[in-house]
């Protein structure tokens, strides 16, 4: 095993003793007491209405769905900047730019061609109707 890792091995291990000593801590501490009050549903300090088992509509998830995926898609731009001037030269970078007559639109046409494949996405979800709360 590499020497490299010790460090990060020691500090998973004190990370872990830590969880189970303050685990075993707690549970040979506490005085367990339960109340009817103690034993209902806190929702920030608003008195809780109707059942926990409420139905939901299925647009609320499917809504849900779309918003993480095009939320995970657009996180996909944060790398394409980072390297944008990289992608956006034909040869190396010297000193940080690209050299003069060397850019070209590759960074920028991939991340167009990115972009049309979401809105395509979203032009069919709306056509769908997905997007409507009826």
């Amino acid at each position: 095993m590499s020497r490299a890792y010790l460090p990060v091995l020691m500090l998973l291990g004190f990370v872990v003793m830590n969880a189970l000593l303050i685990v075993a801590i707690s549970a040979l501490t506490v005085r367990s007491r339960p109340t009817p009050v103690k034993q209902t549903a806190y929702e920030s300090g608003i008195p809780p209405l109707g059942d926990a088992r409420e139905r939901f509509s299925i647009k609320f998830y499917l809504i849900a769905i779309l918003f993480i995926i095009f939320d995970i898609e657009t996180v996909f731009l944060i790398p394409w900047g980072a390297y944008y001037k990289q992608l956006s030269c034909s040869v190396a970078l010297a000193n940080g730019a690209c050299p003069a007559g060397q850019v070209s639109f590759f960074g920028l046409g991939e991340m167009l061609v990115f972009m049309l494949i979401l809105l395509v996405g979203l032009a069919y979800v709306w056509k769908k109707g997905a997007l409507q709360w009826d």
